[in-house]
C-alpha cells in the first residue's frame, strides 16, 4: 500500500509547505485539546477541597477552546486545498496523458474505464489528502500527546493497558491486506459498470430500434449486481473492523475504572485526575473507532494512484522525437517506399509492400474491398498509427522526423466516422482555430455543399448540433466534417470515404470545389464509388493489403481488371455496389 502511495510524491509534493504547515497546526491543536483535562482535573478536585474559586480552570478552558478553534479552521483549510490542489494536477497529468495515445490504447481501455479513472479515483486520492492526513494526523498526536499525559498521571495505570495494543496492531495488518483486495474489486466493477453505461448509451438508438430494451436492463442488473457484491464484501471487512474498536474502548475503561478507582481510594491518584485520565484514553483510542474507515480510505487511495499510474507510465503511442530536417512548410509530394504494417495482437498484415509516389497537387484516388487496407494507409500518412521508419516521406522528408504538431496540421485528414462534438456548428467547423473570418466559415460550407442546409437550421451557425452530431443526418455530418477539412488548406488533404452518405449531385459539386480550390495542392482520397474516383489523375486498387492495380480511369477500364468489372456493374446500375460484391480477389 505504501508503495503504491509513494508514487503519489511528485504530485503531494508541490504544495508540501502547505501540508507541513497544515500537519504543524493539527499539532498545535492537539496539544491544546490536552490541556482541557488538566484545567477539568484541577476545577474538580478544587470543587471536591471545597474551594469554589474556578476562574482560572474555566479561563484556561476557555482559552485553549478558542485557540484549538482557530487552528484547526486554518489546519483543515490547508489540507483540503492542497487535496484539490493535487486532484486537479492528477486530472490533467492523465488527460494530457490520453491525448498522446492512439488506437491500441483505447482498444485495450474503454471510455467508461478512463472516465472512472478520471473521476472516482482521483475523487478517492483527494479524499485521502484531504480527510486521510488529517485522521491520520489526529491519530499520531493525539497518541503522542494523550500517551504522554497519562504517563504524567499514572505511569503503572498506563502500563496495564498497553498489552491490547499490538493484538490491535496485528488484527489491522491483516485487515488492510484484505481490504486492498476488497477495494481493487470494487474500482474495477465500478470500471465495467461505467463502460457499460457508456457503451449502452451511445448505441440507444440501436438498442431501441432492435427492442433489445429488456436484454439490456437484464445485463446492466448483472453488471450492478457485481458492483454491489463488490461493495458488499468491502462492507464486511470495514464494519468489522469498526466494531473491535469499541470492544477496545470498553477493556479499557474496565481497567481504569477498576484500578483508577483503587489508585484513588490509596490516596495514589485525586479524582479529578482519574477523571483527566479517562479523558486522555478517550483521546487514544477515539481516532482507533475510525480504524476501518481509515484502513478503507489509504487502501483505496493506493488501489486508485496504481490504476491511475497504471496509465500515466505508459509512453506515447506514437512516440514524437523530430530531428530537425523536416522543412517549415510541407509542399505536398508523397512517397511510399515498401510499406508494411501489423496491427498490435494480429498475425495477418493489413499492409504488404506498398509502395506509392504522389506528387505535389495531385489527386490521387485509392479504391478497394472492405480490409484491404485503405484507411490504414491513410493513417500512416498523420502517424495515427507507430508509422515504421524509412517507409512513408512527404517531401523527401521521414514522416517520423516531423513534429506531430506540424505534421497532423498541415496534412488534414477526415476521417471515415464523421465525429461532431455536442457544440454549435461554427465551434465544429473552425475546431482547428475559433477565430477564423466569418467569410472563410461561409465559403468551407459552401464547398462541402453545406451552405444552404445551414441557412435552413433557425439559429444557423450557432446551431447545437447534439452529442457526435445527433441532430445532423448522416449525409449533413459528412460535409460538416469535410467543411471541418476543406477550411484548413492543408498541402496535403485526406479524405478517408467522406462521400459515402451523399447524393451523386451533391458529390459532383464538392468534386468540382475540390478542382477548383486544390490545383496545386495534394488530395488523396478513398472511395467505393467509380463516378468519384474517375475524375482523379491516378487510381489506386487495393487488396488484401497491397496495391495490385494503379493507373487513370481509361487505363484501368481498358486492363481489365477489378476496377473495369467494378466501373460496369456501377454502370448498369449498382451504384453502391463495391469489390465486396465481385467476389474475387488478385
Amino acid at each position: 500500500m505504501l508503495k503504491s502511495l509513494f508514487r503519489l510524491k511528485v504530485f503531494v509534493s508541490r504544495y508540501r509547505t502547505r501540508l507541513i504547515l497544515g500537519i504543524l497546526a493539527f499539532g498545535t491543536a492537539r496539544f491544546f485539546e490536552a490541556q482541557v483535562p488538566l484545567f477539568l482535573a484541577t476545577g474538580i478536585d478544587r470543587i471536591a477541597a471545597g474551594n469554589l474559586n474556578l476562574l482560572l480552570p474555566v479561563a484556561g478552558i476557555f482559552a485553549v477552546v478558542v485557540a484549538r478553534f482557530a487552528i484547526v479552521s486554518s489546519a483543515r483549510y490547508l489540507v483540503r486545498s492542497s487535496g484539490i490542489r493535487v486532484a486537479f494536477d492528477l486530472r490533467q497529468a492523465l488527460y494530457d496523458a490520453l491525448q498522446q495515445q492512439g488506437s491500441g490504447f483505447f482498444n485495450r481501455y474503454t471510455i467508461g474505464d478512463m472516465m472512472t479513472r478520471a473521476v472516482a479515483d482521483i475523487a478517492l486520492i483527494q479524499r485521502l489528502i484531504s480527510m486521510g492526513t488529517i485522521l491520520l494526523v489526529i491519530l499520531i498526536f493525539a497518541s503522542l500527546f494523550g500517551f504522554g499525559y497519562m504517563l504524567y498521571l499514572s505511569p503503572s495505570l498506563t502500563l496495564l493497558l498497553l498489552p491490547p495494543l499490538p493484538f490491535v496492531f496485528f488484527y489491522a495488518r491483516w485487515a488492510s491486506g484484505q481490504m486492498g483486495v476488497a477495494s481493487k474489486d470494487v474500482q474495477d466493477r465500478m470500471s465495467d459498470l461505467a463502460a457499460h453505461v457508456q457503451e449502452n448509451l451511445s448505441g440507444i438508438r440501436t438498442i431501441q430500434a432492435m427492442v433489445q430494451e429488456d436484454n439490456e436492463i437484464a445485463r446492466f442488473r448483472e453488471t450492478n449486481q457485481a458492483y454491489s457484491n463488490a461493495f458488499y464484501a468491502q462492507a464486511r471487512i470495514n464494519s468489522l473492523m469498526s466494531a473491535w474498536m469499541p470492544s477496545l474502548a470498553a477493556v479499557c475503561s474496565i481497567i481504569i475504572l477498576g484500578y483508577g478507582g483503587y489508585l484513588v481510594t490509596q490516596g495514589r491518584m485525586t479524582a479529578g485526575e482519574l477523571v483527566a485520565f479517562f479523558f486522555y484514553v478517550n483521546m487514544v483510542v477515539q481516532p482507533f473507532r475510525v480504524a476501518g474507515f481509515m484502513v478503507s480510505l489509504f487502501q483505496r487511495a493506493a488501489v486508485a494512484s496504481d490504476r491511475l499510474f497504471e496509465v500515466l507510465s505508459l509512453p506515447p503511442e506514437i512516440a514524437d522525437h523530430p530531428t530537425g530536417d523536416a522543412p517549415p512548410a510541407i509542399r505536398g509530394d508523397v512517397e511510399i517506399r515498401d510499406l508494411s504494417f501489423t496491427y498490435p495482437g494480429q498475425t495477418r498484415s493489413a499492409l504488404s509492400g506498398v509502395s506509392l509516389t504522389i506528387r505535389q497537387g495531385e489527386r490521387i484516388s485509392i479504391m478497394g474491398r472492405v480490409g484491404a487496407g485503405k484507411s490504414t494507409l491513410l493513417k500512416q500518412l498523420v502517424r495515427l498509427l507507430d508509422t515504421p521508419e524509412g517507409t512513408v516521406f512527404i517531401d523527401g522528408v521521414d514522416v517520423t522526423h516531423y513534429p506531430l504538431s506540424q505534421l497532423r496540421s498541415q496534412v488534414a485528414l477526415v476521417p471515415q466516422d464523421p465525429f461532431l462534438f455536442g457544440e454549435p456548428l461554427k465551434s465544429n467547423l473552425t475546431y482547428d482555430d475559433p477565430n477564423r473570418a466569418l467569410d472563410e466559415i461561409w465559403s468551407a460550407a459552401a464547398s462541402a455543399d453545406l451552405k444552404e442546409t445551414i441557412e435552413d437550421f433557425p439559429e444557423r451557425l450557432d446551431t447545437i448540433v447534439g452529442e457526435r452530431g445527433v441532430t445532423l443526418s448522416g449525409g449533413q455530418k459528412q460535409r460538416a466534417t469535410l467543411a471541418r477539412g476543406l477550411i484548413r488548406h492543408a498541402p496535403v488533404l485526406v479524405l478517408d470515404d467522406c462521400f459515402s452518405s451523399v447524393d451523386t449531385e451533391t458529390e459532383e459539386h464538392i468534386l468540382s470545389e475540390l478542382t477548383r480550390l486544390r490545383a496545386n495542392q495534394t488530395t488523396i482520397l478513398v472511395s467505393h464509388r467509380v463516378s468519384t474516383a474517375r475524375h482523379s489523375d491516378r487510381i489506386v486498387i487495393m487488396d488484401q493489403g497491397r496495391i495490385v492495380e494503379e493507373g487513370t480511369h481509361e487505363d484501368l477500364v481498358a486492363s481489365g481488371g477489378l476496377y473495369a468489372e467494378l466501373e460496369r456493374i456501377q454502370r448498369e446500375g449498382a451504384d453502391e455496389a463495391d469489390f465486396d460484391v465481385l467476389g474475387v480477389t488478385s
